[in-house]
């Protein structure tokens, strides 16, 4: 399983044109992308093996992440 395909890219393809026109226009979406991004590819790396984490910090950081990504869902979802 690819763990990088939880990137927002990949979750909303339909929405590409509508996150690139956020990240550009909206420093508040740009940010939360970003740390959504860093996140997940740090997620990415321990359950990749790169590295040793906690089960409570890797749960804490899959809470994280999830956060970040219904706040980004919020805003996509608005016309």
């Amino acid at each position: 399983m690819d763990l990088l395909k939880h990137d927002i890219l990949h979750e909303f393809p339909q929405l590409k044109d509508k996150i690139q026109a956020l990240r550009s226009g909206n420093a508040h979406f740009s940010k939360l992308f970003d740390q959504y991004d860093a996140l997940n590819r740090n997620i990415a790396k321990f359950e990749g093996g790169v590295g040793a984490i906690s089960d409570e910090a890797m749960e804490i950081e899959k809470k994280k992440r999830l956060k970040l990504k219904d706040e980004i869902t919020q805003m996509l979802s608005q016309p």
